[in-house]
């Protein structure tokens, strides 16, 4: 059985990576390494990691026999989910605070904030 490590101990760079094979899985080395920014040496080590710790596997790319493919398992889907959960959780604690008109005010922004997170690649 494979321990998955704790969340809150995961790098910034995981997570990201994580969470944009979450949305655009597979993806190549060098697709990754492009979005996320690092060298190619720092993505092979980290999806090396990601696979040892079960959150990623590499499978051969269909369309090229050299290349291979990053695709998110279970496990680190779960991660995700795991993280989005805490953050929707957080978020509902403050916004109790609010008085009911400021809480009307960010449910109607919703929608807009939805689109700039898909004009930006990503999802809320």
């Amino acid at each position: 059985m494979i321990r998955l490590p704790a969340v809150d101990k995961l790098s910034f760079t995981t997570l990201s990576v994580l969470h944009t094979l979450s949305h655009k899985s597979p993806m190549r080395l060098t697709e990754l390494t492009a979005t996320e920014q690092v060298t190619q040496s720092a993505m092979t080590q980290l999806v090396t990691r990601l696979e040892r710790d079960g959150l990623v596997e590499r499978r051969p790319d269909p369309s090229d026999g050299r290349a291979v493919q990053v695709h998110i398992t279970e496990r680190g889907a779960n991660v995700i989910d795991a993280r989005r959960m805490e953050r929707v959780a957080r978020l509902s604690a403050f916004t109790e605070g609010l008085a009911p008109e400021e809480r009307e005010a960010l449910a109607s922004a919703i929608p807009a904030l939805r689109r700039l997170a898909e004009l930006g690649g990503g999802s809320l």
